[in-house]
């Protein structure tokens, strides 16, 4: 066969039928658009559905649930495509980067669209003094964030973003637009709240700003054999830290590539992350033990305006192929890091391009104004490692590293952090997978949301 003799892969489905019933382009395998369109941002997953359907409108996803169900098929949504699980990918994606609605209000709140990323309303709420609870980097979309519960660089001031939500509106999985508040369809409200888009697909979202027009913080960095003595400090100085202060720290080897600083690149670093909410010259006294533990290579820890929020993560921008393995952790003693350092630290010879701990407690501990389906409150650490594919044995590794602080595990896991299909329902206790399964079935008799089928058992 040669080049001239392939002929692509089309769908037999009439999808003809449902681009007279959308205004946004529907796109089948093979035409041009529609790799972009299906992309995510994590390159290492699969995402091939039969079509996609750039929604420009609310109706447009209603349309495509419709049809969906109407054909048996199922649909998954994609904004960034951050949290992509390719064993939930139905045949009609619903690309929702088109809802790109975002307004911020002076007196404190934002409504968004489900394609809209926290940067922008960082940048809309900035000259009002005000700050979302956005995640680590502002390059993640806000929907799949916070649906996820949303822990981020201020969590343990002002707790989880999905404690922050007013009211969502959704495509369930039956057809209908709903908006859900605490006292509409409060059912679906606590679900979609933690429950990772399992009932359905989100097109808007209103939430509470805080008013935090800076911050004191950013990333320390040493070399990689200070690591044991750096991480040693930072167990002792957490342990009386006040909730104005959220931090972690990142075992790294960065690659040589633009935007990596010289002094970072090719090596093994240990940064510790930092974000002081309240007076600056409090939060520069509560860090000087840390920039006392050992030779500093890049400090750039600083009072800055709450749009250099990137700068505490310093996560990556640019799309890339990664595995992440993770869980949370309720304790994390010196036995602890000492296994961790065995597995990821200096003379190790870990493949790992991070591995993070990050202190949670505080205001992530108590529950928010209105119930939801989170279920890791109790968790004091959460454990990330993040792989890189292409190295042999790294993918393995990872989940070794992660293994090996069984002894340390909490009864849940993050659902942001559970790109595993089959793992997803362990991110919920016994009586919540219960509620979810009985609201999906509810909205969604048919199953036509795809990852709904995560909690069919």
């Amino acid at each position: 066969m040669t080049a001239a003799d392939f002929v692509p892969y089309l769908p037999t489905t009439p999808y003809q039928d449902l681009r007279a019933r959308t205004t946004g382009a529907v796109v089948v395998t093979g035409e041009p658009e529609y790799d972009d369109l299906v992309t995510p941002w994590n390159l290492a997953i699969q995402v091939r559905p039969d079509a996609v359907v750039a929604a420009q409108t609310a109706q447009d996803v209603v349309e495509a649930v419709r049809f969906a169900a109407e054909h048996g098929l199922e649909v998954t949504p994609q904004a960034t495509g951050h949290g992509a699980i390719s064993a939930f990918v139905g045949e009609i994606l619903i690309n929702t980067k088109g809802l790109d609605e975002c307004t911020v209000h002076p007196d404190g709140w934002a409504r968004v669209g489900a394609g809209v990323k926290w940067l922008r309303v960082v940048e809309a709420a900035a000259p009002y003094g005000l700050a979302p609870l956005s995640g680590s980097v502002t390059d993640v979309g806000v929907v799949g964030y916070i649906t996820g519960g949303g822990l981020g660089p201020m969590a343990r001031t002002y707790g989880l973003a999905s404690d922050r939500v007013r009211a969502i509106e959704v495509v369930t999985g039956d057809g209908e637009l709903r908006r859900a508040t605490p006292t509409e369809h409060p059912d679906l409200f606590f679900a979609l709240r933690g429950g990772k888009g399992a009932l359905g697909i989100v097109t808007a979202i209103e939430f509470d700003l805080v008013r935090q027009p800076s911050f004191y913080g950013g990333s320390l960095w040493f070399e990689g054999e200070h690591a044991p003595a750096v991480i040693d400090v930072w167990r002792a100085w957490i342990a009386d830290l006040p909730e104005a202060a959220t931090t972690s720290f990142g075992l790294f080897q960065l690659p040589e590539m633009p935007g990596v600083p010289p002094m970072l690149a090719g090596r093994l670093t240990l940064s510790v992350r930092y974000l002081w909410t309240g007076d600056p010259a409090e939060g520069e006294r509560h860090f000087a033990a840390l920039r006392a533990a050992a030779p500093v290579l890049l400090d750039d820890v600083a009072e800055k305006p709450y749009s250099a929020v990137d700068s505490v993560h310093t996560d990556p921008v640019d799309p890339l192929p990664a595995h992440e393995s993770a869980m949370v952790l309720h304790d994390f003693p010196a036995a602890a890091a000492d296994e961790l350092l065995r597995m990821a630290g200096p003379g190790s010879g870990s493949p790992q391009v991070l591995v993070e701990v990050r202190q949670m407690g505080g205001a992530t501990a108590r529950p928010g104004a209105h119930e939801s389906a989170f279920c890791a409150r109790d968790a004091a650490y959460s454990l990330l490692v993040v792989s890189i594919p292409m190295i042999p044995g790294a993918v393995e590794h990872g989940q070794q590293v992660v293994a090996a602080m069984a002894p340390w595990f909490g009864p849940v896991r993050l659902p942001n952090f559970t790109s595993d299909a089959t793992e997803l329902p362990n991110a919920y206790d016994r009586w919540t997978r219960a509620k979810l399964r009985h609201t999906i079935r509810r909205y969604d008799p048919a199953g036509v949301i795809a990852i709904g089928h995560a909690f069919a058992v």
